[in-house]
């Protein structure tokens, strides 16, 4: 009886996985000839997984094909794409996009032409899929104009990112930026306030005028902003905390301060 039951979990799992691959492979281009035509279509890509050791002619035509591109390569050994699908991937697997990303100084242009007052989300370091949809779907509620993102070490918006937002990432712009400083400083340039989330800082997040042209940078629970990034920000503000518990989840810390913005704006 019992190795009966073990034969149907195990047969549970592997119809799992199997399920699971499938899905994935729906979002996959793999192959080098596939990826390069994808890119000349135009295809917008989540990340490009490329065998760490490739060194053919064809391979460095990809690479100079992703060059200047808004997507991130990684190089990865062999066994981790042989992982990912059985299939002849050559060495290359992509993902594709489920979303299309916008272009930040753009949508700056666009807000002040608008005759409105700018409101945006930066988020540093943020990896996890459930934490980042949820503060999508805040920000998609509090109207904020855009997300913005490094390209590098942030989350891969996929199908649950998708989920937990509630769709709010096919409404909201969101960008992706190849590298964030930069970002911040054009940001800066253009006169937006930056406010950074950190305990670090004594000031209460209430006491911050959020009326003006505002970006909130939001960091990831573990490290935080990068200090990079800390440097570039107008102010550092911190959510009070009265228990024993040093911190909250980096989806709740963005609602309270959206809404406080919200609150105020109002």
């Amino acid at each position: 009886m019992v190795k009966s039951e073990n034969k149907k979990v195990n047969k549970s799992i592997y119809l799992e996985n199997v399920k699971e691959r499938r899905v994935k492979e729906n979002k996959m281009i793999f192959g080098i000839r596939a990826v390069l035509e994808a890119i000349e279509a135009g295809k917008e890509f989540d990340r490009i997984l490329i065998r760490r050791d490739m060194n053919s002619a064809i391979g460095r035509e990809l690479l100079e094909a992703t060059r200047g591109r808004n997507f991130p390569i990684v190089r990865v050994p062999q066994e981790k794409l042989n992982r990912l699908t059985e299939k002849n991937h050559q060495g290359v697997i992509a993902f594709l996009s489920e979303i299309s990303y916008q272009n930040i100084e753009e949508i700056v242009f666009r807000v002040y032409e608008e005759g409105r007052v700018p409101f945006f989300v930066v988020l540093d370091g943020i990896t996890d899929v459930r934490n980042f949809g949820a503060i999508a779907r805040t920000c998609e509620c509090a109207a904020v104009d855009a997300i913005i993102l490094p390209m590098r070490g942030s989350v891969s918006i996929n199908a649950d990112a998708i989920k937990t937002s509630a769709g709010a990432l096919h409404q909201i712009p969101v960008c992706r930026v190849d590298d964030l400083t930069s970002t911040l400083n054009f940001l800066a340039d253009s006169g937006i306030q930056l406010v950074a989330a950190t305990e670090k800082s004594q000031k209460n997040y209430v006491d911050c005028d959020f009326t003006t042209p505002l970006a909130v940078v939001m960091g990831a629970e573990d490290i935080g902003i990068s200090e990079e990034n800390l440097k570039c920000c107008n102010h550092q503000v911190r959510i009070p905390m009265f228990g024993k518990i040093a911190s909250l989840n980096v989806s709740v810390s963005a609602g309270i301060l959206l809404y406080e913005v919200v609150r105020q704006r109002q």
